[in-house]
């Protein structure tokens, strides 16, 4: 259903104070196949952008901290610059934390159309295996979630703990958002920018709303997902929504630890959606914050990172 996973439609009010470009090759490409840990930046906005090589191409990343990995998979027409910094960073403290594009963003090659939710979280296991990251923990938000989903159906060995955060089943349950809500993200032009990010953040969350702009931009090539790649991406999104992925009909199958979190007024994704995960995911718990929408990781971020470590080091 075009519209549901929202995360890239901040991406909307942020267009028009960053560049849109994605960093040059010259400036911020490396290559790592190596088991070495380098060492970390002191922040994710200083850490340069590396290329992965992988079997279903390249992969642009960044990475902070050192520890056990925790590999991050981020929302529709998203790029890896739309984690709020703060966020990462204070995972970065316990975890070797890895940020990444999806398929035809920023350095990411593309895959083959029609795009779909498994061949993202494919591509997501070859750059595992690239950076021999071993078994990670893995976060995913929004549709990110969906990948994360996937990820862990196809590529069991590749994930030890699931975060699952404002994101949806894929058994053709799934509780859409309302028509208001969903004809604002995927026609951004009849919405305003106070509307998109309304669709993030409850209307009487002002300051998180601002915060969160704030920290995208500390970004120095701040960049969003092509047009073309946002469209493939609402069509995989589709197609996961309507039970027609075998992953996403398999999601029950999931034996890693989950968390599944959401706010509890995420007009985006309503908590419906949360709660049938949680009940088709056997070895899971749920969380929902109160006063809190699609955004509430960053909204709630003191309390939700307490409760991803706390999961993540149980």
């Amino acid at each position: 259903m075009p519209g549901v996973c929202a995360v890239g439609m901040a991406a909307v009010v942020l267009a028009g104070c960053a560049a849109g470009a994605a960093p040059s090759a010259t400036t911020s490409s490396t290559t790592s196949t190596s088991t070495t840990l380098i060492a970390s930046a002191v922040s994710i906005v200083t850490a340069p952008v590396k290329l992965a090589r992988t079997p279903d191409g390249l992969v642009g990343y960044r990475e902070v901290g050192a520890g056990p990995p925790l590999v991050l998979i981020m929302g529709y027409s998203g790029s890896m610059d739309q984690w709020e910094p703060r966020f990462v960073d204070a995972l970065g403290r316990a975890h070797r934390v890895v940020i990444f594009d999806n398929a035809g963003i920023g350095r990411t090659s593309a895959l083959s159309a029609p795009l779909t939710i498994t061949a993202m979280a494919d591509q997501t296991a070859a750059f595992i295996e690239t950076l021999h990251l071993g078994r990670p923990d893995v976060l995913g938000w929004s549709m990110g979630g969906l990948i994360a989903q996937a990820l862990a159906v196809l590529h069991p060995s590749l994930v030890r703990r699931l975060v699952l955060c404002a994101t949806l089943p894929g058994n053709g349950k799934a509780t859409l958002p309302s028509a208001a809500a969903a004809g604002a993200l995927s026609d951004p032009a009849k919405g305003n920018a106070t509307t998109l990010l309304g669709l993030l953040f409850p209307a009487n969350q002002s300051a998180g709303e601002a915060e969160y702009v704030k920290q995208m931009l500390e970004f120095p090539h701040f960049y969003l997902a092509p047009a073309a790649v946002s469209k493939a991406q609402l069509g995989a999104l589709g197609s996961w929504l309507s039970g027609k992925e075998i992953a996403g009909r398999s999601v029950d199958e999931i034996a890693s630890p989950t968390l599944v979190a959401d706010g509890l007024e995420d007009d985006l994704v309503p908590t419906a959606n949360d709660r049938e995960l949680a009940r088709i995911i056997k070895h899971s718990s749920i969380v929902l914050y109160p006063d809190a929408g699609h955004a509430f990781l960053f909204q709630d971020e003191r309390a939700f990172l307490q409760r991803v470590q706390g999961f993540l080091g149980d």
